[in-house]
């Protein structure tokens, strides 16, 4: 899978598209980066992205003759779904990270300043957000989006099922983990994780899935695959659960 970002500034994504899970999936080939300087794309010899609003107001608007030419360079790289981040668009889940980790390339356009020019909007297919808070920029969500999508992408993770058990891959938050010491500072590791009866491990990990998602994210419940098992035990944890569903 290969991602391109365009943005107006290539220098941010220099770190992190060279470290971690995400150099290392380049290097297994299974994905792939370019980065588009939008100022490369400018026609002037100031190289001018942006420029003052239309009917006055406060800062600058990202010019669209630039952008529109960023986006389409990219797109001509591959088959490729060209996503603005913008604060109107939908919410990014792990529902739709599933889905773009199935697309052949993605082009995330980062906007800055108040923002794109709104002719800009016809030559992406979809907007996202990746929450109702402020960035500097689209830069530091492009980067939410590339970590999540990639981490989905057959041959990115050293073990796939990781994915399979992260919060949120069956629509929960995942369960507790524990490694070395078996006791630190009077707080001891669960015995049954060092009991080596898998099938009760599962059990307990399931559970306190259930219980972690029922505490800190209960809205969640409501569209989780739930079993009779699971019914049964987040009623134990709270006799009013039920009258929630």
């Amino acid at each position: 899978m290969h991602f391109h970002v365009v943005t107006l500034f290539p220098e941010f994504f220099a770190s992190p598209l060279s470290s971690t899970m995400l150099d290392r999936g380049r290097e297994r080939g299974a994905i792939d980066f370019s980065v588009h300087d939008i100022r490369d794309y400018t026609q002037d010899k100031h190289r001018t992205a942006d420029d003052t609003p239309y009917g006055g107001g406060q800062g600058m608007v990202m010019k669209p003759e630039p952008v529109v030419a960023a986006i389409e360079a990219a797109a001509d790289a591959g088959r490729s779904r060209r996503i603005l981040l913008s604060p109107r668009g939908r919410k990014f889940d792990g529902e739709l990270a599933e889905r773009l980790a199935g697309e052949e390339a993605l082009t995330l356009v980062c906007g800055r300043y108040e923002g794109v020019d709104e002719r800009v909007c016809a030559a992406v297919d979809e907007e996202i957000s990746v929450g109702d808070y402020v960035l500097s920029g689209g830069e530091p969500a492009a980067l939410v989006i590339l970590d999540a999508v990639a981490r989905l992408v057959p041959g990115v993770l050293g073990c796939a099922q990781s994915a399979i058990e992260e919060s949120f891959a069956d629509g929960l938050l995942e369960y507790p983990h524990y490694t070395r010491p078996p006791e630190f500072r009077g707080a001891a590791v669960p015995e049954v994780l060092r009991s080596g009866d898998h099938q009760k491990i599962a059990i307990w990990r399931r559970r306190e899935s259930l219980r972690r998602t029922l505490e800190w994210r209960p809205e969640l419940l409501i569209k989780a695959e739930l079993s009779e098992d699971d019914r049964d035990w987040l009623r134990q944890l709270d006799p009013e659960w039920n009258r929630s569903r």
